[in-house]
């Protein structure tokens, strides 16, 4: 037995294998996005195809999620957040932070998904990416011929600025 994909620490085939198999339906808004990764993991691009919302269809690009999937090492997924979207709700929200690397770099994917359900079945309506936070410094940024801050008497360019 395998871990799943999607960070739930349960085995691949209890969590997002039948999900993706078609066996059995996501029960919740956070395990069709968890069955939407391992999708992405394991190269199945029909099943994200399949899981978009039918309004939002027509204009999907196969062909670019395909090659977003097989070029992209998937390296894990963190679900921040979640509201709504269980069994009883028609809708529901899932922030999750994806980090796969593509092209040698290291990437994260930060989104708040939105998720509805249709006759049963939940699907991915649309997502809006988050944006990291900008961040003051509150100390003056340390020159390349400043003094290192380590205390080694020799400038921050020959020392840790190396």
């Amino acid at each position: 037995m395998t871990a799943c994909c999607c960070g739930s620490s349960s085995e691949y085939d209890q969590c997002c294998g039948p999900i993706l198999s078609g066996t059995v339906k996501a029960e919740t808004a956070e395990a069709l996005m968890r069955a939407r990764y391992a999708a992405f993991v394991t190269r199945q691009t029909d099943f994200l195809h399949e899981s978009l919302h039918p309004d939002h269809r027509q204009d999907h690009d196969v062909a670019a999620t395909r090659r977003w999937a097989e070029a992209a090492q998937w390296m894990g997924l963190v679900v921040v957040d979640v509201n709504g979207g269980a069994a009883g709700d028609q809708e529901g929200n899932v922030e999750f932070i994806a980090t796969y690397k593509e092209g040698g770099m290291i990437k994260p994917h930060h989104e708040i998904s939105r998720f509805s359900k249709l006759d049963g079945n939940w699907y991915y309506v649309d997502g809006r990416l988050v944006t990291p936070k900008t961040t003051m410094r509150d100390q003056p940024k340390i020159g390349r011929n400043d003094p290192c801050s380590c205390g080694s008497g020799k400038k921050y360019k020959k020392c840790c600025g190396a």
